[in-house]
């Protein structure tokens, strides 16, 4: 599903007032239906460049995905990259600041009193983090695989908490979950240290 930005649906329906046990279904259809859309674009996104590459076309190693749809629908398919890029790019800055400032406000009062402001303090921070970088590509990567750190690490403090009556009181997590969700931690976790080995070593 993701790493940080996944607490940016959590808070918001805290925000709501959507919380404890007699919530719980619609807790489940909001992540299921997250995971699901998710889900369906990242194999369509996949497909579409599977197709590019199976002719034999070479992507531009400087910015592979646009090359992708460059080569596979021409000027118009590179600027609807740069559309769809933009729109995932602006949700996700838009999600992790409001997801920051939520952390940031339980910690410090000066931040829970001015909650809009920080966030746009984030998104602008953001903005001009992107735009004096320059390098997409870098930026994506690297933020991909810190994500890859945030996920078992962020799953398995949840999963300690699950099982602790002071904090999930009369709820009662399932064995199978509790065993699925150790192995995914597991898992994402040695992976999220993989990557993050292979982007040190391109860099040495």
């Amino acid at each position: 599903m993701g790493g940080y930005i996944t607490f940016s649906g959590g808070h918001r329906l805290l925000d709501a007032g959507i919380s404890g046990v007699e919530n719980l279904d619609k807790v489940n259809r909001s992540a299921v239906n997250g995971m699901v859309i998710a889900g369906i674009m990242r194999v369509l996104l996949f497909l579409a460049i599977l197709g590019v590459v199976s002719t034999g076309a070479a992507l531009d190693p400087a910015n592979p995905p646009a090359s992708a749809f460059q080569i596979g629908a021409g000027t118009l398919g590179y600027k609807f990259f740069g559309i769809v890029l933009w729109c995932a790019g602006i949700t996700s800055v838009i999600g992790a600041s409001y997801t920051s400032v939520s952390f940031l406000r339980t910690l410090f009062d000066v931040v829970g009193k001015n909650v809009s402001k920080w966030i746009i303090g984030f998104i602008t921070a953001s903005t001009l983090l992107f735009v004096t970088v320059q390098q997409p590509v870098t930026l994506l990567v690297l933020a991909g695989s810190f994500n890859g750190l945030i996920l078992p690490l962020t799953l398995g403090t949840i999963l300690v908490a699950s099982k602790r009556k002071d904090i999930v009181g009369d709820y009662e997590h399932p064995s199978w979950l509790l065993i699925f969700g150790i192995l995914v931690t597991v898992i994402t976790l040695y992976m999220g240290i993989k990557s993050l080995s292979g982007i040190a070593a391109l860099w040495s």
